[in-house]
């Protein structure tokens, strides 16, 4: 199984932010959208880096209250570990699991076309085996 057929028939857009806007702007939009964390936006690359709630921990600590103020691109975990549709799901879970993260972007021809964690993987693995266990 592979991370193109986890992200097949999804619909609506991956949230992004931009390595410009601020930690509290980057914040807004996890904490409305429920999200544990954004892919990065700068110039061409197709990723620039991950902001995360972890990143938010970690930049609060350093830094107290002015860390809300600080730029995306200063907090941002990068550069940012990509896998391409053709990943299988255990690789991309061995990946997770080796570099301790909960999220990746899926690119293709130098453009992200999907954004999958952790949970979106062990969620597929369980559905596939409990598929397997009643065709059984």
């Amino acid at each position: 199984m592979t991370i193109g057929n986890v992200i097949a028939g999804r619909s609506g857009e991956v949230w992004r932010c931009h390595a410009d806007q601020t930690v509290a702007e980057a914040v807004e939009v996890l904490a409305k959208k429920r999200i544990g964390a954004l892919p990065v936006e700068d110039g061409d690359a197709a990723v620039a880096g991950i902001f995360s709630e972890r990143d938010v921990l970690y930049c609060l600590q350093a830094h107290g209250a002015a860390a809300l103020h600080m730029k995306v691109r200063d907090v941002m975990t990068a550069p940012a570990f990509t896998v391409t549709p053709q990943t299988t799901v255990m690789e991309a879970l061995a990946l997770m699991t080796k570099r301790r993260f909960r999220h990746l972007p899926v690119v293709e021809g130098g453009r992200m076309v999907g954004f999958v964690s952790i949970g979106d993987l062990v969620k597929h693995r369980i559905d596939r085996i409990e598929a397997e266990a009643e065709a059984m």
